[in-house]
């Protein structure tokens, strides 16, 4: 009993140098890790690679400059033979002028056998109406289709005027309607006039007389 007290009381003794020793020999291996170089050799790889660097260059707009078309070319004359020989026409200066006689003039136009139009327009002395318009309006009756439609207005007939002073081919040339244009050639057919005089000669003449229609309140 006596020895296994002394052998743990030596024990005891020591523990604290042990512990001494433990932890002197942590502190040496800790400073020993601390000068090792853990630093891993640098990769001689640049994974960062320069961009490539684009240049614009500035576009100059040109001008286009407008030219003036250039001028026509003149005309190049073309000779035209002539074989028509003017002779000259003498004029007397010296002869006297009369006023006394009658001038003679040239006749009437004719109408062509070609079937042309052979009736004046214009005439010296126009076809007058016998009676007047008022004799024209009192034939007038009144259509009972365009009294109860309220139709007013003006006709225009147009027609020839023969020597005789009589109407051939009447034709509505401006009508109103609702039985107004037939009753308005009708009035003007059965119309008589002095005929139209061409340099004294009675001719045709083309004439247009306006039919009134209007209604009485």
């Amino acid at each position: 009993m006596n020895n296994r007290k002394k052998s743990t009381a030596d024990l005891k003794k020591y523990y604290t140098v042990f512990l001494e020793l433990g932890l002197i020999a942590a502190l040496l291996i800790f400073i020993a890790a601390a000068k090792v170089n853990l630093q891993t050799e640098k990769s001689d790889v640049d994974l960062t690679s320069e961009q490539e660097v684009v240049e614009m260059e500035e576009i100059v707009q040109t001008k286009q400059i407008e030219k003036p078309p250039p001028p026509p070319r003149p005309p190049v004359p073309v000779e035209v033979p002539n074989d028509e020989v003017i002779e000259d026409q003498v004029i007397n200066i010296d002869a006297e002028l009369t006023f006394d006689n009658p001038l003679e003039l040239p006749p009437p136009p004719k109408g062509d056998d070609d079937g042309d139009e052979d009736f004046f327009v214009v005439v010296e002395n126009m076809p007058e109406l016998i009676g007047g318009l008022a004799a024209l309006q009192k034939n007038i009756r009144y259509p009972e289709m365009a009294r109860k439609a309220g139709i007013e207005g003006r006709v225009i007939v147009q027609f020839i005027v023969n020597e005789q002073g009589e109407v051939e081919n009447p034709r509505v040339i401006r009508g109103i309607g609702g039985g107004c244009d037939e009753e308005a050639l009708r009035a003007v057919s059965n119309a008589l006039f002095k005929p139209g005089r061409q340099r004294g000669n009675p001719v045709r003449v083309q004439y247009s007389l306006p039919v009134i229609f209007k209604l009485q309140n």
